[in-house]
């Protein structure tokens, strides 16, 4: 991918874009917010969102770095896959090996069952768009707050619908950013 359906702002036109809607300038320099700051409200709710996800969740930031990867690896969302592989690393302290056992989750037994009901949730939501009674059942068991329930449901959706729109716009990925690190394997399935 290396243009976008809607093309990207210049980094100067985003920056201004940015602070007519009080987006973090910084955000600004990233492919995705280049491209929705085109339509600058919906760049800044988008950001709020994941701002909260992000700096006042209840879900560790090692599970939500998990769920986005394992969301990016089975929707085929090569930004998500790509961008957050170095955020995971750097920035969560996340093994590499947990990061590429997340593509097979299930064939993994050092996860925990907080994971498990995290990643069962997150595929769910990917087939069937809603969780069955029995993966609920789960997710609650190990999720017991429903403050952590609306997040995790929360953080699934939100950067499943992230995924679907940065494919649907082509979202290049940021310069120096090479797509399906470190091994070059990209997940089964058809690609649009």
């Amino acid at each position: 991918m290396t243009t976008s359906r809607v093309p990207l702002l210049s980094s100067e036109e985003a920056k201004r874009a940015a602070a007519e809607v009080e987006l973090f300038e910084l955000k600004a320099n990233f492919s995705i917010y280049r491209v929705l700051l085109r339509q600058p409200l919906v760049a800044k709710r988008l950001s709020d969102l994941t701002d909260v996800l992000v700096g006042a969740s209840h879900i560790d930031a090692r599970l939500r770095e998990l769920l986005i990867m394992r969301l990016g690896w089975a929707n085929r969302g090569v930004y998500e896959w790509s961008q957050h592989w170095k955020i995971a690393l750097l920035h969560d302290g996340i093994e590499k090996s947990d990061l590429l056992a997340i593509r097979d989750w299930e064939v993994h037994d050092h996860w925990s069952p907080r994971d498990r009901a995290a990643f069962r949730a997150t595929d769910e939501t990917l087939e069937h768009g809603v969780l069955s009674k029995e993966t609920w059942s789960e997710v609650a068991q190990h999720f017991p707050t429903h403050e952590e329930r609306i997040e995790l449901v929360t953080i699934i959706s939100c950067w499943k619908m992230l995924s679907d729109i940065m494919k649907t716009l082509e979202v290049p990925l940021d310069e120096g950013v090479e797509p399906w690190l470190p091994d070059g394997l990209e997940p089964p399935g058809p690609q649009l």
